[in-house]
This record gives structure tokens, sequence and C-alpha cells, in this order.
């Protein structure tokens, strides 16, 4: 269980959610909704224990799993099993076994019986976590997620970005915790995996909180909503699930604005009466009457909900360039003894709208992060054409510097712009007032696309490398950023999940990775999409 009392949440000055009380008990099944920027992650952080409320406590008594939208880890030469297994506490066991059995065959006899010791101690606190069991139950989650078991053999280091956010989803939900408090768990998922998680999700025993914007995890699997509404500072509480959340919230929507209109005409009237008898001394006092009723009847309204906001997204016009901006020949790289792709040639062409497509760790970022110049092939050489201006938008937000500033961000990204101007874009991407101060490490993952994407913007790229630009945003927010991609006249070259942004860029091309194979779009590698 869970329990929140009091809480007060704000983002810098903005306040975000006050006098909020609530608990999360076994069983529940929670969607923490809301626009992009309510909140939804500062909140989840908190009741994570990694971040502090302005005002109130959360009380744990038992054990909380946390995926973040961006997990990191520290030591990036640990195995991917050994990370998974590590929920337990069982990946220091298992080393201990494996050292004491290699040491089991040293001739030195005095070896050999510290050893024999060693392994009886780990071997019994293994059974006590579950035993060899709860090793292969990791590896069946981990699968299920798409990670297989030579995956599960290479360090951290050596993983792509939608790998290692498997990882930490297999780690979370390998940990057994009493409350699962996950944020966007479906990013870098295929079709497959997704189904698995939803089932996964419906049958656990613990309490539950997940952000998303996969609605179709959200019907299946939440039986309450949290709606977070920063604009009245509250959090709505719906003990129903998804469908009925929906049409209650409709309801009540159509009930606030007939109950504020009703009440708006009735003050009318007793305002225009007030202002009648105020003319008359021997009535002004029931005109002050009748004007504080006036007040009284509209500060009892519930607040109707003023419609979202979203950010206005045009890419840039691109600047002049030749024909061929961008070419890549004979682009290999490796891990180690890891062959991650081989011979990759591409030409991108002046306005050419390229996919790349492959299953999770067949090198997508990798190759995206060496035509940015931010990594080096093993083999091969990209050569930058006549006029490149190369914009990328990097899925993990790399490009963002998480110790500046929005503002510092973003003047980073456009030097010749004057700051008015600068301010004025990130207006547009909804950054106003002190938001534009906040260091760009408190943003939440929507926050950080949308800042991420005005940097792209203004940077005039007439080639652009977008990887999983859709990721952690609401439907309005999403088709702002595929219309964007639509009307975008530069080139592009495009990693995604999203079957949506795909049909949006209407490729004339596409590259499947790891072999490389390049042939021209047809509508025959859409099944491959949501896969990759």
């Amino acid at each position: 269980m869970l329990v929140a009392h009091d809480l007060e949440v704000r983002a810098g000055a903005r306040l975000l959610l006050e006098h909020a009380s609530f608990q999360i008990a076994p069983g529940d099944k929670i969607g923490l909704v809301g626009r992009n920027g309510a909140g939804k992650t500062t909140l989840t952080k908190i009741l994570a224990g990694e971040g502090q409320p302005e005002a109130g406590t959360v009380h744990r008594p038992g054990s909380v799993g946390y995926l973040p939208q961006d997990p990191r880890t520290g030591d990036l030469e640990v195995l991917a099993r050994d990370r998974i297994l590590s929920a337990r506490g069982l990946d220091k066991v298992i080393t201990r076994l494996r050292r004491a059995e290699q040491q089991m065959a040293d001739p030195d006899d005095e070896v050999r019986d510290r050893a024999m010791n060693a392994y009886t101690r780990a071997e019994a606190e293994l059974i006590s976590a579950g035993g060899y069991a709860a090793e292969a139950e990791a590896a069946r989650i981990a699968s299920n997620l798409g990670l297989p078991d030579r995956v599960l053999g290479q360090p951290l280091r050596t993983l792509s970005g939608g790998q290692r956010r498997r990882v930490e989803l297999s780690r979370i939900l390998f940990s057994g915790a009493d409350t699962l408090l996950l944020d966007e768990p479906t990013n870098h998922l295929d079709a497959d995996s997704i189904i698995w998680l939803r089932c996964f999700l419906q049958t656990y025993p613990g309490g539950m909180v997940v952000i998303s914007h996969d609605v179709a995890l959200l019907d299946q699997t939440v039986t309450k909503v949290f709606h977070l509404d920063a604009t009245r500072a509250v959090l709505d509480v719906y003990a129903m699930n998804w469908k009925r959340y929906l049409l209650q919230r409709e309801t009540d929507e159509k009930r606030r604005k007939r109950e504020r209109k009703n009440a708006e005409k009735k003050a009318d009237q007793l305002i225009t009466q007030a202002a009648k008898m105020g003319a008359k001394a021997t009535k002004a006092v029931a005109a002050q009457n009748m004007a504080r009723r006036a007040e009284r009847l509209l500060s009892g309204l519930e607040e109707v909900r003023v419609a979202d906001k979203v950010a206005k997204i045009r890419f840039p016009d691109p600047a002049p360039c030749g024909k061929t901006p961008l070419t890549a020949t004979d682009l290999s790289k490796n891990y180690g003894s890891l062959e991650v792709f081989t011979g990759v040639d591409l030409a991108i062409d002046r306005g050419s709208q390229v996919v790349v497509l492959g299953l999770n760790g067949a090198g997508k970022t990798t190759l995206l992060r060496i035509l940015a110049g931010l990594e080096e092939s093993d083999t091969g050489q990209v050569h930058n054409g006549h006029g490149l201006r190369l914009g990328y938008y990097a899925q993990e937000h790399e490009t963002l510097e998480l110790d500046r500033s929005v503002l510092d961000n973003m003047k980073s990204a456009a030097p010749d712009l004057g700051e008015t101007e600068v301010r004025k874009v990130l207006g547009s991407f909804l950054f106003s007032g002190d938001d534009v101060e906040k260091p760009a490490a408190v943003l939440s993952g929507g926050e950080k696309t949308r800042l991420a994407l005005a940097m792209l913007v203004v940077s005039s790229a007439n080639v652009l490398l977008l990887d999983e630009p859709t990721n952690n945003l609401d439907p309005a927010s999403r088709a702002e950023v595929l219309n964007a991609i639509r009307t975008y006249q530069g080139a592009v070259v495009l990693v995604t999940h999203d079957e949506g942004a795909v049909h949006a860029l209407d490729p004339d091309r596409v590259l499947v990775l790891p072999d490389g194979t390049e042939d021209l779009w047809s509508p025959e590698y859409a099944e491959l999409i949501s896969l990759a």
C-alpha cells in the first residue's frame, strides 16, 4: 500500500497540485492522466521517493517499483541479466555461486574447501529468494519484452536505448514490488511485447499507477483514473474503468458548463437589479446584498475545464543545399565481438524521405548517431555535402544539456536569434514566464520532447534525423508533430514504432537493419513498423 496525505506539488513557482490525499491499495490499477506538463511525472517521482513534495507526506509501508521515462543506471558494464536480477538482490548471490564453482576446481584443498562452504551459503540464499526458478522467471519476463538470452549476456553499454529501457521494465516487473509506478511503460516496445505487458498488468496482484498515452493499455488494465488538472491544482479521482471515466468526464464537463451558464444568467440579473436599486439611497443596503449574492453564486461553481493548450509545431524552412547533402558508405558497427550492422550505404538527396526499420538492437539509433556525428563507425565514412544543416532529435533527449535552463538550451541551438525571438518560439511550445528558467533536467518527458522539437524549429535544418519523435506526447501534441513531418520540405531520416508517423512521412525509401538493405517503400513494409 502507498498513502499520500495533503500533498502540494510545484514546478518552480507554478502550483500543480494542492491538498491531495489518496491511497493505492493492493489490486488498485490506476491510470494517472493529464495534459503534457501537468505534473504527472513530477507526482510519480514524489510517490516513488525520488522527489519531495512542497508540503504533505507519502507513506510507503510496502516496496515500490518505479520505472521513470528515461531510466538511467550508474554502471554500464553490468550485464543486462544481472541488472534484472538485482531487483531481488540475486545478481550478487549468483556471482558468488559462479565464483565458488570456479574455485571448487582448484587443486589446493584449502581453497576448494572454502569454495564449497561459500557455494553452500550462496545456494541457501538463492533458494530463500526463490531459487533457480527466480532466474528462469527473470529470463521469461525479459523474453516476453523482446530481450533474448543473447542480449541478457551483454553489458548495458552495448545495448540500444530501447533495449536498455526493456531491461529496466523487466527489472521492475521481476521485483514483485507491492506497488508499481510506471511512466510510459510501452515506449520502445513492439506490438507483441505490448500485448504481453497488458496481460501481465491485468493480473498483477499489487497496486499500480501507470502514466501512458497508450489508450488500449489504459482501457484494458486500469480500474481507477486519477486526472491531474494543473489549471485547477486538483487531482480528480474516478473510481471506474477507462471507458466509464471518459463518459463521466464528458458528463461532468457538460454539467459544469450548464451550471455556470445558469448561475451567470442569475448573477447578471441580480447585478442589473442592484445597479438600478443602488441609485436610490433608501435601497442601497438591499442593492449591496444582491451584489454579494451574485458573487456567491459565481464563487461556488466548479471551474469549467479550459481546453488544453497545444504546442504549434512547424519544422523550419530548410536552408538551401546541394543535390545530396548527406552520404554514408560502407558503415558498420560492432561492440566487442557483437556485430550490430554492417555494409550500410545511404545517400540522402535533397527532400528525400527515408524510414529505417529493424528489431530493437538492430542499430537504428546507433546509425542516426553516426550520421549526426555523435558516434564513430568502425568502417566506412559519412560525407557532409554542400550546404548541409543537420537537425537531430534523439529519443533519449541527449541533445539537451540537462544542467542548463530551457532558455539557454534554445539560445545554444539558435545563437543568431535575439532573446525576444527565442522566447517567442518557446512560447509557441508552451514555455513561458518562469518555465524558461527551469533546468532541462526537471522537465517531464513530454516537456523535454517539446523543447527538443523547439530547438529543431530554429535550426534551419535541411536534413532531419528523427528518432522516435512522437514518444511521450499526448494525442493532440502527437498530431502536431505528425503534421510537421507531413509538411516539412527538407529531407528526413525517421526511426519510429509509430505507424502514424510513417504514414505522415510517406517515405520514398526504406532501410532495413541490421543487413543494411535499401529498397523503395511499399505498403508491404508497413507491417514491420510495430514489430521494429
